[in-house]
């Protein structure tokens, strides 16, 4: 039997994060309730009565598809499958653009499922990192070096998680032109797009700047919604069938009442109002979390994020970052995700996109293990 590469985040998510007194593992903001979210909405809600329990199109229901392809430039619906979240999206599109003993390179640190399956299929991976020294900018001097003319995919994440960092123009022009220079794709998780805590500009995606990219992303993240488990990928018609065909062994549709409901979401009148929400659940989050830190310079520092509900913190204690993580769970009934997760140690990643009582409990059990490690 071949040696198998766990997913070792959602290992310990899955493991852990129902049992907790406070999750502060999540990367998304605090979710919405299905009243919030249709809250004013009587027709809506009479629609989804009425919906027949069946199979939804494969490829998901040409509303969703349509209200996906708008949010893209020069984007139709043929452009657009719907996955089983973002998690399928990158999965089926490794495995239809890559074989065994192909080469690609990956940003770090990232969220380790690109890399998880790259690993199970016996792929080539180059990484090059992102620089906190920096302010979490991308090492071009080791982009350079990870693509070469052998890579066949370039995987980035932006924004990014852990880090937050929004790529700056110059850095994805950067990363366009190194896979332009050897032919490669970009897969570009983008699912914090709309997260943004310092601007209201959302995000620009990498989709419609180069011909050779799939954007991928969700409704887990910046809409509040990661239990309806609905994501995508956006790519040339050709490149979509492939995915398509791989999606049909896999999953074969998303549900139709998520479907549906995801369609409602992501409507000109519905996407603003969500969009606001998880703004506004980072912004109040944030002060929180900084000041928490500020209280405990010796042992933390912090780049802060530029998008999404979640910090990437940095600490100076003797403990690696899975023992304390482990601690965490087993002494105070708290979940982080340790830094090792996203290959980097020496970090965690704490969520703050929560509601205040909450999160701020939540820090307070974790500065006093904090205070315990540090008398040892």
């Amino acid at each position: 039997m071949n040696k198998f590469q766990p997913f070792e985040h959602e290992v310990m998510a899955s493991r852990h994060e129902k049992n907790v007194d406070y999750n502060l593992s999540e990367s998304g903001v605090h979710p919405i309730t299905l009243r919030e979210l249709l809250a004013d909405n009587p027709e809506e809600i009479n629609r989804l009565f009425d919906t027949e329990i069946d199979y939804a199109h494969a490829n998901g229901i040409p509303e969703l598809r349509a209200n996906i392809a708008a949010l893209y430039p020069n984007c139709q619906s043929e452009n657009v499958m719907v996955t089983v979240g973002a998690i399928e999206a990158n999965y089926d599109a490794i495995q239809a653009l890559l074989q065994p003993g192909d080469e690609m390179a990956i940003m770090l640190p990232n969220y380790l499922q690109i890399w998880g399956v790259a690993k199970n299929l016996r792929l080539k991976i180059n990484t090059f990192h992102l620089d906190e020294s920096n302010g979490w900018q991308v090492n071009q001097a080791e982009l350079k070096q990870a693509v070469t003319p052998k890579t066949k995919v370039i995987a980035v994440c932006n924004p990014n998680n852990p880090t937050g960092h929004i790529l700056t123009e110059e850095e994805m022009k950067t990363i366009i032109n190194a896979a332009q220079e050897v032919g490669a794709w970009i897969l570009a998780d983008e699912v914090y797009a709309g997260a943004e805590r310092v601007t209201d500009r959302e995000t620009p995606s990498f989709y419609g700047r180069y011909d050779k990219v799939i954007a991928v992303g969700s409704l887990s993240k910046a809409y509040g919604l990661p239990g309806l488990r609905v994501g995508w990928a956006v790519a040339p018609p050709n490149i979509i069938e492939n995915i398509w065909r791989r999606h049909e062994y896999i999953t074969l549709s998303t549900s139709i009442i998520s479907n549906k409901l995801a369609a409602f979401a992501l409507s000109p009148k519905v996407r603003p109002r969500l969009i606001q929400r998880a703004r506004e659940y980072i912004r109040q989050g944030f002060p929180l979390l900084q000041q928490w830190i500020e209280q405990q310079k010796d042992v933390f520092h912090l780049v802060p994020p530029q998008a999404a509900a979640i910090a990437f913190v940095g600490y100076h204690l003797n403990i690696n970052s899975t023992d304390l993580a482990t601690k965490l769970i087993q002494e105070k009934s708290v979940l982080i995700v340790p830094g090792d997760h996203f290959g980097v140690d020496k970090f965690i990643r704490i969520s703050y996109g929560l509601p205040p009582d909450y999160l701020t409990e939540g820090l307070t059990r974790i500065q006093q293990l904090v205070t315990t490690l540090k008398s040892l």
